[in-house]
């Protein structure tokens, strides 16, 4: 078992001055590892695969809140769609849509974060600012279409890089778009407020510039295994 519960409260001190929250993403990880972080308090789990997250899902505890991290295709939200609490990585408004009807099968409201292409990288997923708009126009304008699912807020990957200026200028970036969004859009829906940025390289500067919400695997739970 390759946990680590010291970094685990080192994060959580660090958070805790920014009120914000920790995703312990726990992907290819074993369930016992998960559930020696249950032991210490934590709720909130992170998970990439589609079967990997039902599979844990299943033999877990029923309070854990599984937030859906990944690269998420239409055809497999009806897997998730029963017990997941927030999909992270919402960038096409089909993909919301199918959310939101598998959501309504489920007589549930499934919380979605917008994923905004900020990295220098094009491998990473996400919507440009134009794309962004043009999801969040037609959402307002058919918002009765969308009862099943709640706009929480913005999610960004940022370049994976050892360049400190660089992250930082893109998280700032998101964070702007982040406020005018919430002007434009959601500025009397209190819902709105999650901005999930930083992972275990670079969290720290995340949460200076906004982070409520940061995702962080390997400094928990070590390097992961892919070869399962």
């Amino acid at each position: 078992m390759a946990i680590n519960i010291n970094a685990y409260h080192d994060v959580l001190s660090q958070l805790k001055p920014y009120h914000a929250k920790l995703v312990a993403v726990s992907k290819t990880k074993p369930v016992e590892d998960i559930e020696a972080y249950y032991a210490t308090g934590q709720r909130i789990f992170g998970e990439n695969y589609v079967q990997e997250l039902v599979e844990k899902q299943a033999v877990l505890p029923a309070d854990i809140e599984w937030h859906f991290i990944g690269h998420l295709q239409s055809n497999k939200v009806k897997y998730l769609a029963p017990f997941v609490h927030t999909v992270h990585a919402v960038d096409s408004l089909k993909l919301l849509q199918e959310i939101n009807k598998q959501a309504a099968k489920n007589q549930r409201v499934i919380n979605c974060l917008l994923q905004v292409h900020i990295a220098a990288e094009e491998t990473k997923f996400g919507m440009d600012e134009q794309e962004l708009q043009q999801l969040l126009t037609a959402w307002n304008s058919h918002q009765q279409d969308f009862a099943h699912v709640r706009i929480a807020g913005l999610m960004g990957m940022a370049t994976n890089t050892d360049n400190e200026t660089q992250v930082r200028q893109e998280f700032h970036q998101l964070h702007q778009l982040f406020g005018s969004v919430k002007t434009t859009f959601f500025n009397t829906q209190d819902y709105f407020r999650e901005l999930s940025i930083g992972m275990s390289a670079d969290y720290t500067i995340a949460l200076e510039e906004g982070s409520t919400m940061v995702r962080i695997g390997s400094l928990l739970f070590g390097e992961r295994n892919y070869n399962k």
